[in-house]
C-alpha cells in the first residue's frame, strides 16, 4: 500500500494517516516552503492518536478519493499531533474559538504561507449535515476564495494575527493577587455543582480533577463541610460511574450524560494522573473507601500503559474493530454464555446490564446492538452477592482480555510522565505499597536517561528516538512529580534531579521582565509566543511551575524560585481576579504561597521507625506542607541536623521550629 510522507514520523497519529491519498507534509520548513513556492493556502489539521472524531473525519473525508484530490490541487495540507506540538495546537485552536465560539479536535484550520490563520473549524462531515458545512463545500469556497479574495485574506489574517499577538503579549497588569480570588472561585464551583450526580456543570461532563482538588483545599483552609461533601460525592459518583472501568480500573476522558454513565472511552494518562492524586487526596482527609480506586486507577496503568524500560504510554483509544467503546461493553447474551446463572444475575443487577443495552456508537454507519456500559447499579450488601460477584467479575475481566484491545499510543511524553510519577511516588508511600515506589523511582530514571540532555528536557520519546522540542509543561510537570518522589523517599539524588530541571525551566521560559513562563522557547515555526493560562483538562504549565517552585524554594531555602514564582502570581493576578475559575492549579498555588507552609524535617537514619513517620506525614490531607531530609541541597535548618540517631520529625513554620517527635501517631495527630 502506497504510503505519503508521514510514515517517516514517529508520531501514531501521524503514522495512522501514512496511507492517506491526501499528500500530507508534518509540521516542518518542507511544507512551509512548498505553501510559498506555490501560492497555495495551508490547510492544518490537528488531532491524536486516540481521537474518535479524528477517525470519523479520517474514514469519512481523509480517505475519500475525491476529497484527497481537492486538497492535492488547492492546498498544501499539513498534519500535527496536539500531544506532540501542543505548542502549535494552543495558537490556532485560540484562534478557532475566538472566531467560532468553541474546539475540540480534529481542528481544521486554513493558513497563509506565512503560517497566518484566516478560517478554521472543528469536524466537518463529508455531507451537509444537521446544519454542519459539508467539509469538501468549505474547501471549495476557501480555494475560490485565494484565487479571487486574496487582498482580503491577508489583511483578514494581518488583522487576526495582531489580536492574537496583543492578547499573547499582554503586559502584566500592577498587583498583587487577591485572596478573595480564592473565595470567589470556591463561590463559581459551589454554584455549578450537580447535586444529583456529582460534578460541576452539565453535560458531556469532565471529571475536571483540579476544581475537586482545590475545593478540597478550600475547605480545610475555612472549615466548609459543604464543598467538602462536594468532593467526595463527586468522587462516589464517577467511581460508580461508566466513566470508571468497573473491570481493569482507570477512568475514561469524559462522559457524554450527566450520569457519568456513558463515556467518551478513551483512556488519557494525564487524567487519570490527576484523578489518582484526588483520590488520594480524598482518602487522606479520612475517607479510607477511595484507596480502591486509586489502585484500580495505578494498577491500571502499570499493567496495560507502562514501558518494560519504565515510560509511561500517553492514551488508549475509545474504538476497537472500528466501533467505539466496543472493547469495554456487554450484551446480556454474553453474559449468559460466559457466566454460570447465579453469577450471570448478579453481574446483570450489580452492572446495570439489559436486554436493550444503555449505548449506542451513533458515529458509526452501522452501530453495534444491546450494547451495555458497566456502572455499579446496585451496590452488593452481602458477603454471598460479594463472592459471587467476585467470580463473575474475574470471569469478564479475562473474557474481555482476549478481545481486540483498543489502540495504544505508546509515545512517552515528559509532562504527562511527570504527573503520573508523582501520583504513583505519593501512593507508594501513603498506601504502603513498594511496587507503586519502584515504578515512579524507574519512571524518573527513564526519564533522565531517554529525555533529559545537556540541562534540556525535551518532550517526546518513542521507540527508542526523542524529539528535538522542548515545552514548558514538561519541566513543570517533571518537576511536580520528582518533588512528590523526593517527599516519598528523601532521596538527595531525586532532589538534585528537581534542582536540575527547575533550572533549566527558569533558563528556557522564565521571562525575567514581565514574569510568567513562555510555553516554548523561541523558534522561527511558531507565530506566537504564549503562557498559558487556562487550566483545563490538562494544568497548564505556568500553574504547575508555581505550585512546584513555591514547594522547591521551601524545601531548598532557595529564594530564586520562591521569587519566580511570586513574580509568575502577580503576572496573572488580574486573570485570577477576574476569572479564577479557569486556573484551578494557579489557585491552589496562590493557597499555598498565601499560607506559611509547614515543614516536615526529617532527621535521623533510614529505619522502620522512619518509614512510619514518613507513611503518617503523607497520610494526613495537609497540602500546604514540603517534606524534607536532612541530606542533599535542603534548607539549612535541615542540613544542621544528623542523619543518624533515632527517627524524628521537626514540624517548622517560618523560622520556629516544635520539639521533635518520633512517634507516627502523634504526627499524625499534629498534622490533623
Amino acid at each position: 500500500m502506497a504510503t505519503n510522507r508521514l510514515s517517516r514520523e514517529k508520531s501514531p497519529y501521524l503514522l495512522q494517516h501514512q496511507h492517506n491519498p491526501v499528500d500530507w507534509f508534518p509540521w516542518g520548513d518542507e511544507a512551509f516552503t512548498k505553501a510559498r513556492e506555490l501560492d497555495r493556502p495551508i490547510f492544518l489539521s490537528i488531532g491524536y492518536s486516540t481521537c474518535h472524531w479524528c477517525h470519523v473525519m479520517e474514514r469519512e473525508s481523509f480517505e475519500n478519493e475525491k476529497i484527497a484530490e481537492a486538497l492535492n490541487s488547492d492546498f498544501v495540507s499539513i498534519k500535527v499531533d496536539r500531544e506532540e506540538r501542543p505548542d502549535v495546537d494552543r495558537i490556532y485552536m485560540s484562534f478557532v474559538q475566538a472566531t467560532t465560539g468553541h474546539g475540540g479536535w480534529p481542528l481544521n484550520v486554513f493558513l497563509t504561507p506565512d503560517l497566518k490563520p484566516f478560517f478554521g473549524g472543528t469536524y466537518w462531515p463529508p455531507q451537509s449535515r444537521r446544519g454542519q458545512a459539508a467539509f469538501p463545500d468549505v474547501l471549495g469556497r476557501v480555494a475560490d476564495a485565494w484565487r479571487t479574495r486574496r487582498a482580503e485574506i491577508a489583511r483578514s489574517a494581518d488583522s487576526i494575527h495582531s489580536q492574537l499577538s496583543a492578547v499573547a503579549c499582554a503586559a502584566a497588569a500592577a498587583g498583587e493577587p487577591e485572596p478573595a480570588a480564592l473565595d470567589k472561585a470556591a463561590h463559581l464551583f459551589k454554584s455549578a455543582f450537580d447535586a444529583v450526580h456529582g460534578g460541576f456543570g452539565g453535560a458531556p461532563k469532565f471529571p475536571q480533577p483540579g476544581v475537586p482538588m482545590f475545593l478540597m483545599r478550600h475547605a480545610r483552609r475555612t472549615g466548609d463541610t459543604e464543598a467538602l461533601q462536594m468532593v467526595l460525592h463527586t468522587c462516589d459518583k464517577m467511581a460508580a460511574g461508566g466513566i470508571y472501568d468497573q473491570l481493569g480500573g482507570g477512568f475514561a476522558r469524559y462522559s457524554v450524560d450527566a450520569e457519568w454513565l456513558v463515556p467518551h472511552f478513551e483512556k488519557m494518562l494525564y487524567d487519570n494522573a490527576q484523578l489518582a492524586h484526588l483520590y488520594m487526596d480524598a482518602w487522606a482527609a479520612g475517607h479510607k473507601r477511595h484507596e480502591a480506586v486509586v489502585r484500580g486507577v495505578l494498577d491500571y496503568v502499570l499493567r496495560e500503559m507502562t514501558h518494560p524500560a519504565g515510560g509511561f504510554f500517553s492514551a488508549e483509544d475509545a474504538d476497537s474493530e472500528g466501533h467505539e467503546g466496543k472493547f469495554y461493553c456487554w450484551t446480556r447474551t454474553e453474559l449468559d454464555r460466559l457466566l454460570e446463572p447465579d453469577e450471570a444475575s448478579a453481574a446483570a443487577r450489580h452492572f446495570g446490564i439489559t436486554d436493550a443495552g444503555n449505548f449506542v456508537d451513533h458515529s458509526h454507519p452501522t452501530p453495534l446492538p444491546n450494547q451495555n456500559v458497566l456502572s455499579i447499579a446496585r451496590p452488593a450488601v452481602e458477603d454471598a452477592e460479594r463472592e459471587i460477584l467476585a467470580r463473575a467479575r474475574k470471569k469478564m475481566f479475562d473474557a474481555r482480555a482476549a478481545r481486540v484491545r483498543p489502540h495504544l499510543d505508546d509515545k512517552v511524553l515528559a509532562s504527562w510522565n511527570g504527573l503520573m510519577l508523582g501520583a504513583l511516588a505519593r501512593a507508594g508511600i501513603m498506601l504502603g505499597e513498594p511496587g507503586y515506589l519502584e515504578a515512579a523511582g524507574r519512571n524518573a530514571t527513564f526519564i533522565r536517561d531517554n529525555l533529559w540532555h545537556g540541562g534540556r528536557l525535551y518532550h517526546r520519546w518513542r521507540d527508542g528516538q526523542r524529539d528535538n522540542r522542548e515545552l514548558l509543561e514538561g519541566s513543570a510537570f517533571m518537576l511536580d512529580g520528582l518533588l512528590h518522589l523526593y517527599e516519598a523517599t528523601l532521596d538527595p539524588g531525586r532532589l538534585q534531579f528537581a534542582i536540575e530541571v527547575a533550572g533549566g525551566m527558569m533558563d528556557r521560559f522564565y521571562d525575567a521582565g514581565q514574569g510568567g513562563f513562555w510555553q516554548a522557547p523561541p523558534c522561527a515555526d511558531l507565530i506566537l509566543r504564549m503562557k498559558p493560562d487556562y487550566d483545563g483538562a490538562e494544568p497548564c504549565g505556568n500553574s504547575v511551575a508555581v505550585l512546584s517552585l513555591l514547594r522547591l524554594g521551601k524545601i531548598t531555602g532557595t529564594t530564586r524560585f520562591i521569587d519566580a514564582a511570586e513574580r509568575t502570581l502577580r503576572f496573572f493576578a488580574e486573570r485570577l481576579t477576574t476569572a479564577p475559575h479557569v486556573m484551578t492549579w494557579m489557585l491552589q498555588a496562590l493557597e499555598f504561597h498565601l499560607s506559611e507552609p509547614t515543614r516536615l524535617v526529617f532527621a535521623g537514619k533510614a529505619s522502620v521507625e522512619r518509614e512510619a513517620l514518613l507513611r503518617a506525614a503523607h497520610s494526613v490531607f495537609h497540602p500546604n506542607k514540603v517534606i524534607l531530609g536532612a541530606g542533599g541541597s535542603v534548607d539549612s535548618f535541615a542540613r544542621s541536623l544528623e542523619s543518624s540517631g533515632p527517627a524524628r520529625v521537626f514540624l517548622c513554620t517560618g523560622s520556629e521550629c516544635k520539639p521533635p517527635i518520633e512517634n507516627a501517631e502523634e504526627l499524625a495527630e499534629a498534622l490533623r
